[in-house]
């Protein structure tokens, strides 16, 4: 008779745990640090060698939000004077009949700063034909673009709020505030950023190209801006009440001083340590 002799089980061979996945680095934290090891101290150098030659801006209140925001879109790739003149077409063509509003551009703006007037009719703005409204706002240079998004925007707070009025934002956290108001289609981080801290003194820091012209000159900002925008950047490194100063100062430098052509070197107060002038500045 055969014997059967059973097969020994398989011993079970414990799972092996599964490898947890190494979070990426925050390159905005990674940067920040970098220079803070590699370049100490170069962000209060920028602001203290601007506030000796500009002096120190001090916030107040620059205008009606709703109003901001749509003399912003008007400045989108146009010289402040023309956005200027756009708006006041828009004043004439549509009159609200509205209280006299008055403009307080400050020492960031780049303008001439607008007549005291009544803000146009918005709801006349978002509903008037489109072909006419182009006309309306050519003075402002890329006309088509900024009536459809003009018009795009005032719909859009209409439809969230029931009207036109965004002094709502100020009582919210600067970045809700901000992220409430890039849901408006053609509104980014620099638009949303310049209306919220003109008007409200948020605690945003808008780059518009003269900003970024210089801190990249500067060495504040990196090379590299795929997954670093600079908005983002100079949150992490500023504090709250910095920021009105740091865009202030550093547009005023990049239209007097920090020139897309022919910078004048010899009246930087930042050429010291400017990786522009110097590659090797410390």
């Amino acid at each position: 008779m055969t014997t059967v002799v059973p097969k020994a089980k398989p011993k079970s061979r414990a799972k092996p745990k599964p490898r947890l996945k190494r979070r990426k680095p925050d390159p905005i934290k990674a940067w920040v640090k970098r220079l803070d090891r590699t370049r100490p101290g170069l962000m209060d150098y920028v602001l203290e060698g601007l506030a000796a030659f500009y002096d120190r801006p001090f916030w107040e209140r620059r205008w009606d939000p709703t109003a901001e925001l749509v003399l912003t879109i008007l400045t989108q790739n146009s010289a402040d004077t023309n956005a200027e003149r756009a708006y006041i077409s828009l004043r004439a063509a549509y009159p609200s009949g509205g209280p006299v509003q008055v403009h307080r551009p400050g020492p960031g703006w780049g303008g001439d700063g607008l007549p005291d007037g009544a803000d146009p009719d918005w709801l006349a703005v978002e509903h008037a034909p489109t072909e006419e409204l182009i006309e309306v706002i050519r003075t402002g240079g890329l006309p088509v673009a900024k009536a459809k998004g003009i018009q795009a925007a005032l719909r859009f707070i209409r439809e969230q709020r029931g009207d036109h009025s965004l002094e709502f934002l100020g009582e919210m956290p600067a970045l809700e505030a901000r992220d409430w108001l890039t849901r408006i289609p053609g509104v980014g981080k620099k638009t949303a950023s310049v209306m919220l801290l003109f008007c409200f003194g948020l605690p945003l820091m808008p780059v518009d190209r003269h900003v970024e012209r210089v801190s990249r000159r500067v060495g504040l900002l990196p090379k590299e801006t795929a997954h670093t925008d600079p908005h983002d950047v100079f949150l992490a490194m500023l504090r709250a009440d910095q920021m009105y100063e740091a865009h202030v100062n550093l547009i005023r430098h990049g239209r007097l001083v920090c020139h897309a052509q022919r910078p004048e070197h010899e009246r930087c107060p930042l050429r010291d340590r400017c990786r522009f002038v110097d590659p090797k500045a410390p």
